[in-house]
């Protein structure tokens, strides 16, 4: 008889900024996200980054909610329960993963991607044993690398379109969390 047991929602994870938690992104989320992304268009399209995302309907939002995500790690970024961007952790080669981020561009400067990173970050070190945590950015968005300088992140690789950049050790620098993003 096959398993009809739902899978385990990953626990939420509270950051240091009142109000703001990350969330599982479940396919219940389906119309919040669409609505999100359809807001973020330009936003997410400007640098390349999120070209599907730029371009989703509806119905490619209900199908890559419902994906299974395996072993990675897929959340919304929430302030006071409103869906206001998503981070995710992916399983790359445990204990080194891969993560990327995006927020509504009403919510950016306040801190709050930086805040969602050091969340996402402790959680993948404490709860998974995480190593080292890559992250790509793509050329011209100044903004993504300078948080991610600001977590300890160092370059490691440049490539044609995005540089790649590496936390090693998994942890953040002591006094981390002055950023803005």
């Amino acid at each position: 008889m096959p398993d009809t047991t739902p899978p385990r929602r990953p626990p939420d994870l509270p950051t240091r900024l009142p109000g703001l938690v990350l969330r599982a992104l479940t396919p219940e989320d389906a119309d919040a996200y669409y609505a999100l992304l359809d807001r973020n268009r330009r936003h997410l399209g400007r640098l390349g980054d999120y070209q599907e995302e730029s371009n989703a309907t509806p119905a490619w939002v209900r199908r890559h909610l419902d994906q299974d995500p395996g072993p990675s790690l897929r959340y919304g970024i929430r302030l006071d329960g409103e869906l206001i961007g998503r981070i995710d952790l992916i399983a790359v080669d445990p204990p080194r993963y891969g993560t990327g981020y995006w927020l509504d561009q009403d919510h950016t400067g306040a801190g709050r991607a930086t805040a969602a990173c050091e969340a996402l970050i402790d959680h993948a070190v404490g709860a998974l044993g995480a190593t080292d945590i890559f992250a790509g950015v793509t050329h011209g968005n100044d903004k993504s690398a300078a948080l991610l300088g600001r977590l300890g992140f160092e370059p490691v690789a440049d490539f044609a379109h995005y540089t790649r950049f590496r936390l090693a050790g998994g942890r953040p620098p002591t006094g981390r969390g002055a950023g803005t993003g």
